[in-house]
């Protein structure tokens, strides 16, 4: 499944509906390191189907950065059953992103 874009009004029900560990890339259309992942993130969405992998633009989505804490960008953060599991800031690669969900 592709990587899909959330927002304020899809947000929480995505989530709460999810029946396997969700990844979450917060991220900007102007931010280089956002960049440099998208195509990993694209990887993990293509070929991983113990996952699934979504992003969130800060610019258009605000209150969803401030409610997650999201100071800088990218962040990854990683849900089980609708919960913040972990968390990393900056660029990782596929392995680094992975483990946010062992």
């Amino acid at each position: 499944m592709p990587v899909q874009n959330l927002d304020t009004s899809n947000f929480k029900a995505t989530l709460e509906s999810a029946t396997r560990p969700v990844i979450v890339d917060f991220y900007a259309d102007w931010c280089a390191p956002c960049k440099m992942i998208e195509p990993v993130m694209a990887d993990i969405a293509n070929t991983n189907d113990t996952v699934d992998v979504y992003r969130v633009n800060v610019d258009e989505n605000p209150g969803l950065a401030e409610a997650f804490a999201v100071m800088s960008i990218p962040t990854i953060i990683s849900f089980k059953n609708a919960q913040i599991y972990k968390k990393a800031v900056g660029a990782q690669g596929k392995a680094g992103i992975l483990s946010l969900v062992d």
